[in-house]
């Protein structure tokens, strides 16, 4: 398994020279969350600064809690929950479906069909059980919750999300394993802000899992680069902080 040909002569002729970036924010109470969880608890079980030898944290906090994984489980009764997630879809292709022009000009921007065909014509089809990240511009409000709300003066939230003609493509004619995006939510801030998450709702009703809060998505190519998104494995978990980065060519 050490000749040529094996995963370590790949990881030595080309994913150590790879550029590694870290897709994940660092959690903290306090952070930009869906409105009606509660706030994230930390305790200092035992610290040096008393004295210990060692430094013991307590933490509470609810599944969905800063960058995390949503598996089908976290919607639809019956579906498949964090531990049956298997490892061999934590490593996957990754295509960046890029909106952010659009949602600098406005907040309320959604992908279309068209953002899907001229992926496609630079970079030929989308392939097969992959994961596509929406790109939006909106992870640098990281942890402002103002910004990241983005709301009117009538309350309503103005920020980016999926749409349903995207996801259809993706995820029935593409046949795409997860999706993730930059957003507290899958769906639009106008909306959640209705409480509608029909589009969340689809996607793990497809037996799809997600990413949301999604970080440094403007240092990836558009296609090329794979992800690895991990988490804990709680039994019957239905949602868990986790860790995600890109592996990518070097920039040049």
């Amino acid at each position: 398994m050490s000749g040529q040909g094996s995963l370590w002569d790949i990881y030595g002729s080309r994913l150590s020279a790879a550029t590694f970036t870290d897709l994940t924010h660092a959690f903290h109470p306090g952070q930009p969350k869906f409105p009606s969880f509660p706030d994230e608890q930390r305790n200092t079980v035992l610290d040096h600064s008393k004295g210990d030898s060692f430094q013991v944290h307590h933490y509470a906090f609810v599944g969905q809690w800063g960058t995390h994984v949503d598996p089908p489980v976290h919607f639809i009764d019956g579906g498949r929950t964090i531990d049956e997630l298997p490892v061999s879809e934590m490593l996957l292709p990754l295509v960046i479906l890029d909106i952010s022009e659009r949602v600098a000009a406005d907040p309320d921007a959604t992908p279309t069909l068209d953002d899907i065909a001229a992926w496609e014509g630079r970079n030929g089809r989308i392939p097969e059980n992959c994961f596509v990240a929406l790109r939006t511009g909106w992870w640098p409000r990281w942890p402002d919750i103002a910004k990241f709300q983005n709301k009117s003066a009538d309350g309503v939230s103005h920020t980016p999300g999926w749409s349903k003609p995207v996801l259809e493509e993706l995820i029935e004619h593409r046949g795409i394993t997860a999706i993730g995006h930059e957003g507290i939510d899958t769906d639009p801030g106008l909306a959640t802000s209705a409480g509608d998450g029909s589009l969340e709702y689809y996607v793990l009703s497809r037996d799809c899992w997600q990413i949301e809060l999604l970080a440094n998505l403007d240092k990836l190519p558009e296609a090329g680069a794979l992800i690895v998104a991990s988490w804990p494995k709680p039994k019957g978990g239905s949602g868990f902080p986790a860790r995600a980065f890109a592996i990518h060519e070097a920039a040049s």
